[in-house]
């Protein structure tokens, strides 16, 4: 029994870490979507200025993925979520130290 305790402790403490550490949103290069139209999701989603869309479009279409946005898990989920909501290549990944 003692165990058992131990146990949900150790995944209450997880998850409490999970939540308060860092995530990135990476955007994966795609065969289908227009640089223009990645473009015009990225500036939409995260209300960035055109030239900085631009900018992290460039970087999926060069370098096959971009970090384009980094911060706190629930707010990465939504990014991740509105991003495939567009039919992006996107997920989420947890920084490491």
């Amino acid at each position: 029994m003692s165990s058992d305790i131990d146990e949900i402790t150790i995944t209450e403490i997880k998850t409490e870490t999970d939540l308060e550490s860092t995530w990135n949103v990476i955007v994966y290069d795609d065969p289908v979507n227009l640089m223009s139209f990645v473009t015009l999701i990225i500036q939409r989603v995260f209300g960035y200025p055109k030239e900085k869309a631009q900018s992290l479009m460039l970087e999926v279409h060069q370098d096959g993925q971009s970090v384009v946005w980094t911060g706190i898990r629930e707010q990465a989920e939504l990014y991740v979520q509105q991003l495939q909501g567009h039919h992006l290549l996107a997920a989420m990944k947890r920084v490491t130290d």
